[in-house]
């Protein structure tokens, strides 16, 4: 490591920081300016990658979970030769540029994960981490090292702060994660005062007795800093690393260096003060020319790297065809196109719940789409999207394609997040509906950075009886359907949960939440499986045409569907009964399509469902009417409480009579 430029370069990383801040007067100086030492030893020396291949697949990952300091990751990317130009720098947080104010996955070469609220990149680093450790176990073979690479976040106490971050952190230790390594930016500050108001654990024991490695160095170090990484990327232990980094916030800047105030652009209007203490010259974003020829001399080496493993790919996909099969469609996030084929069809007497039918499409699914690993909050019993013969994931057991993330749902969707980002292996986790709200914040993260994430909630409504009010979800499948890019999807037959898990494994360019019954729900049998099915998949279809004139559509989703099927049986010829699993899926339909689904010429329509009433007016009409529920549950047997509250077929009727 040469020690002179890499301080150098610290110091011009922090000059464009400042540069940058100070054009947009907005971002935040304090991490990029305390942090740059580590910056100048992770890429400038102990992180593998290759700048013109951002996505090698044996690179190391570096996740800045502290997403605020967005500048440390931009400054440090464009210094390092990746696709982040000078004029990108200066184009901070301006409109349309590849440098917004937080890093967004895909959006800026070299950006792991879309971070920003706080936690969520030491949550999405475990699940890059966990991804790591399936993905050497599962290609890797005796002849060949396919991945061997290192997870890398930095994290502030921001950061740790949020439960999110603990869980992640519990769950890292507990199953060993030794590719991960966790720098922590302990600043005594947080935004809005030093530290010690709010915490006053003593971190290196915390991490220590969660089943972590734990090294405190001076973060402006750079041997210190190289030796601890370095030191946590060669360990032999079996745990991840926290390499507590003790820096000052805002360094470079002396008026606010050290204080809460050095946290975001406060420092920048002394720009000129800074440039001249940190011995750059007075013109706005410069670099020296051997900053840049060290860095292009460290992007050749590099690559030469990546091109040794290339060859290593090639001997490996020679060797092994299958295996190489199934990685590349991993990677293109390929499925079979007889998915639907491969998922048996339920006999005509089956009955039960949707989430065990969602059990049993689940394993025809992973049958035919290998990729695909399933996690549950410590529900499996209750979930029922355990795979069979999948193994249990554990440090003994890497490849298990189940993950027992304990009672840790924030957790559980940000380590999807991460082996999402991370782009291998099709993730998904499973926890009742009313904790969808503790997966929320990832949910939403997912539909922004267009995850394909699997989102498994079941015990959908208050058919879920004695549990009573705090254990019926209401108003949570709407509260998810207006999050933008996340498919909601609640089928109201087993066949319908088929089309549901292929229209999950189908998108490749967001999330897709599975909303599954606890009670029994009708299956119709009367009606093809294949109808239900590619209906399902569409986000609504007709289940009952009318016979003669149409005089009235009865819509319904769940176990409700049921209910309006018996409704129509009884009304007559001329009504309608149109399922809607998934609105979201059935607004993407050509405007043809929802007519044929949906004539506009017929106003008199009913929609029903176990839940809040908001999102149906568009789809009922000032003329039509909704059957929901606007309060919370009662605690009762789940069919007395359905009756109780007017979630029945009777009620329909009387809606259209």
């Amino acid at each position: 490591m040469n020690s002179e430029i890499l301080g150098k370069a610290a110091n011009e990383a922090r000059g464009l920081a400042i540069d940058a801040v100070h054009a947009c007067s907005s971002g935040h100086l304090g991490l990029p300016l305390g942090c740059a030492e580590i910056g100048a030893v992770l890429f400038g020396d102990v992180l593998r990658y290759d700048p013109k291949k951002p996505k090698w697949l044996n690179r190391d990952r570096f996740v800045l979970s502290a997403g605020h300091g967005s500048m440390f990751l931009y400054g440090w990317l464009h210094l390092s030769g990746y696709d982040v130009p000078l004029q990108a720098v200066k184009d901070f947080r301006k409109l349309h540029s590849i440098t917004p104010g937080h890093p967004e996955f895909e959006e800026t070469p070299g950006v792991e994960a879309t971070t920003g609220p706080l936690g969520q990149g030491v949550g999405n680093a475990v699940g890059y981490a966990l991804s790591g450790k399936r993905a050497a176990a599962r290609y890797n073979t005796a002849d060949h090292t396919l991945f061997d690479h290192h997870v890398v976040a930095l994290a502030g106490d921001g950061c740790l702060q949020e439960g999110v971050a603990q869980e992640a952190i519990a769950f890292a230790g507990h199953n060993r994660l030794d590719n991960l390594i966790l720098i922590y930016d302990s600043n005594d500050v947080t935004l809005d005062a030093m530290a010690k108001v709010t915490q006053g654990w003593n971190t290196a024991q915390y991490f220590e007795s969660l089943g972590w490695n734990a090294v405190q160095v001076d973060g402006h170090d750079l041997s210190a800093v190289r030796d601890a990484v370095q030191g946590a990327k060669d360990s032999d232990s079996g745990k991840p690393t926290v390499v507590i980094a003790k820096t000052l916030i805002g360094k470079g800047i002396p008026q606010v260096a050290g204080t809460a105030a050095g946290h975001g652009e406060g420092g920048a209007k002394f720009a000129a003060e800074a440039h001249e203490g940190l011995g750059l010259p007075a013109e706005s974003f410069s670099v020296c020319e051997e900053t840049r020829t060290y860095f292009a001399e460290h992007a050749a080496e590099a690559a030469k790297g990546s091109a040794a493993w290339e060859a290593t790919y090639e001997a490996w996909t020679s060797a092994n065809p299958e295996l190489a099969e199934e990685l590349v469609n991993g990677v293109a996030k390929a499925v079979p196109s007889d998915l639907l084929d491969q998922i048996p069809e339920f006999e005509d007497g089956y009955a039960d719940a949707t989430r065990g039918s969602g059990g049993a499409v689940i394993n025809a699914v992973a049958k035919a789409v290998p990729q695909v690993i399933s996690g549950s909050a410590d529900l499996y019993g209750s979930t029922k999207n355990y795979i069979k013969d999948g193994g249990d994931f554990s440090a003994e057991n890497p490849e298990g394609r189940n993950i027992w993330f304990g009672i840790r749902e924030h957790a559980m969707g940000a380590i999807c997040n991460g082996i999402a980002y991370d782009g291998l292996f099709r993730p998904s986790g499973a926890t009742f509906l009313v904790f969808a709200d503790y997966v929320r914040p990832s949910i939403r993260l997912a539909g922004l950075a267009g995850l394909p994430v699997t989102y498994i909630f079941t015990h959908d409504s208050v058919g879920v009886g004695e549990d009573g009010p705090t254990h019926q979800p209401v108003e949570t499948v709407s509260g998810l359907r207006v999050i933008p890019n996340l498919d909601v999807i609640r089928p109201g037959d087993p066949e319908e949960v088929a089309g549901a898990w292929a229209a999950a494994m189908f998108r490749t360019d967001g999330p897709t939440a599975l909303i599954l019954s606890r009670q029994k729900v009708k299956t119709l049998s009367e009606l093809p499986a294949k109808i239900r099915r590619e209906g399902a998949f569409h986000g609504g279809y007709v289940v009952k045409k009318e016979e003669g004139a149409l005089e009235a559509i009865i819509m319904a989703t769940g176990s409700e569907l049921g209910a309006a099927v018996d409704a129509a049986a009884e009304l007559g010829g001329g009504v309608r009964v149109v399922s809607m699993p998934c609105l979201e899926r059935f607004d993407r339909q050509t405007a043809e399509y929802q007519e044929s689904v949906l004539p506009a010429a017929c106003t008199k329509r009913v929609a029903i469902e176990a839940g809040v009433t908001g999102l149906w007016w568009k789809y009922v009409g000032s003329a039509g009417q909704v059957i929901g529920i606007d309060r919370f549950g009662i605690s009762a047997p789940g069919d007395t409480v359905m009756a109780e509250l007017g979630i029945t077929k009777e009620a329909i009727v009387a809606a259209l009579s």
